[in-house]
């Protein structure tokens, strides 16, 4: 039985949540604590009950608690200060009070890219590992395992490779290695398991080449947890090795970068991840403490300066325009680029070089240099088409957009590709084009305001007023202070570009101061 509300359908037997016709793809402690709340339907839920009921009764922190509480609400377009449908009882608890009705079977039915052909390098998928560990909440540590060996696949530049977020929407499914292959269009599906116990780690993985399912390379590993960098480094040098055994020893060590020392900052940096992703100046919030904790083990974790990039990007775009917080942005994106040699941490630190810093020639260098490094990487490609898009380049912001997008069909980050693709679109007056990037958005990430934005000048653009004055309603529900001005500070780039956006804004309704 299937659990419907607004246009979310839940499944607690598949472990589902779907939007429409999107699968959301939540870590697993935060749909258990979604599907509690709903099941419990105007029911208030207290704390005890809830670590009761998704922890089994183990100690859990306030700060894990409120971050998984803040995962859901994420997860169906709501937060803290509407609380559409999580709603916060003052020292009683939380109480899910949409309207649920029960379905027999999921309305939407899962949507696949269809056709993808192969491409003519060789292609592979790196599916999450299970987790096998006698505590669930390690579920994590096995995904950053795979999430390192995800990057360093991506730094071979003749091998393609699906982004990690549209091969974790394969998380907990029990589908067949041809039938996961001819989805994500590639031709090697790496997977694996994963066992952390105390102070070691056992990981078990096996190569297969998806179109036979025929298996061509399984090994077991079995470390010190202080071993798990050069762990992840022999595990994707053993696939290279099996993929291509002509393979130069110079590319090979392309693979290996610059990891930090303290195993306390990774973890801090994995937890922080999720929040981060998110666009959202609310999770900056939650993530910022996280990341300055991992930079107070280590000052030199260049993924941790990008992605503090990013939240005081967020904090200072959509929360407030504070000196302070675009100061700290170009700070921490200047410490990432200093070694040059992570292109995730690249890709985000051009970003925000570019948007909070205006230092336009520096950020394309900055993207040059990730995309160099890695042309797979799904932030150097989106990040870069979002820049290139508000300086008035459409042409080559739709390719790397496009590149983002079929490298990872299912991926949640692609609202920020499709975001470039409406900006550049509606730059070239491809109104309808600009109006289904838009939409296909804000169905990956429905409480950025950002991407509404895009949709409510789309649909100017169409000369669909009435709707228009309607998304430009969800803009501000979303972002209260959202103005015409405001957007500029960032994004104001090209006056030829954001003229065009400015004035569909305003004539839906938005405030221009």
């Amino acid at each position: 039985m299937i659990l419907a509300f607004d246009d979310y359908a839940l499944d607690r037997e598949r472990r589902e949540l779907r939007r429409g016709q999107v699968l959301l793809n939540l870590e697993p402690k935060v749909f258990d604590l979604l599907a509690y709340l709903i099941e419990q339907r105007d029911r208030v839920v207290s704390r005890d009950d809830l670590i009761a009921s998704v922890w089994d009764g183990r100690i859990v922190s306030e700060s894990a608690l409120a971050s998984c509480i803040n995962a859901a609400r994420t997860a169906v377009a709501d937060d803290g200060t509407n609380q559409r449908l999580i709603k916060t009882i003052p020292r009683k608890g939380i109480r899910f009070v949409g309207t649920v009705h029960e379905v027999e079977q999921i309305e939407a039915k899962r949507v696949v890219p269809a056709g993808l052909a192969l491409p003519e390098k060789p292609s592979i998928a790196v599916l999450p590992f299970q987790n096998l560990s006698s505590d669930p909440d390690q579920e994590y540590f096995a995904d950053g395992i795979v999430d390192d060996i995800i990057t360093g696949l991506s730094r071979i530049r003749w091998l393609f490779v699906i982004a990690r977020n549209s091969s974790f929407a394969y998380k907990g499914k029990a589908l067949g290695v041809t039938q996961v292959g001819r989805e994500l269009g590639v031709r090697y599906i790496l997977d694996g398991t994963v066992r952390k116990a105390g102070d070691r780690v056992r990981v078990s993985t096996q190569l297969i080449e998806a179109d036979s399912a025929g298996h061509l390379w399984g090994e077991r590993y079995e470390r010190q947890l202080e071993d798990i960098f050069a762990l992840q480094d022999e595990i994707t040098l053993s696939v290279l090795g099996a993929i291509e055994p002509s393979l130069r020893k110079a590319e090979i060590e392309r693979v290996k970068r610059k990891r930090p020392d303290n195993l306390g900052a990774y973890d801090l940096v994995l937890q922080a991840m999720p929040l981060v992703h998110s666009h959202i100046a609310q999770d900056a919030l939650l993530a910022i403490p996280h990341l300055n904790k991992a930079l107070e083990l280590q000052p030199d974790y260049t993924l941790a300066h990008a992605m503090l990039a990013w939240c005081y990007h967020f904090r200072f775009s959509r929360a407030g325009l504070r000196e302070e917080d675009r100061l700290a942005a170009v700070r921490h994106a200047r410490s990432a680029i200093v070694d040059g040699d992570d292109a995730t941490a690249l890709g985000m630190a051009g970003f925000v070089i570019s948007l909070d810093e205006h230092d336009h020639a520096t950020a394309i260098n900055i993207f040059d240099r990730a995309l160099s490094l890695s042309p797979s990487n799904i932030f150097a490609l989106s990040c870069s088409a979002l820049v290139l898009s508000w300086l008035g380049e459409p042409e080559k912001a739709i390719e790397r957009a496009t590149s983002a997008i079929r490298l990872s069909p299912f991926d949640f980050l692609n609202y920020l590709a499709y975001n470039a693709l409406a900006v550049a679109h509606f730059h070239t007056a491809a109104f309808e084009k600009s109006f289904e990037a838009a939409s296909k958005s804000v169905q990956f990430n429905p409480r950025f305001s950002v991407s509404r934005a895009f949709l409510t000048a789309a649909l100017v653009g169409l000369e669909r007023k009435s709707d228009a004055e309607a998304e430009a309603q969800r803009v501000l529900a979303l972002d209260p202070s959202f103005s015409v001005k405001q957007f500029a500070v960032t994004v104001g780039i090209e006056p030829r570009v954001y003229e065009p956006l400015a004035a569909a804004w305003k004539r839906a309704g938005l405030p221009n101061d």
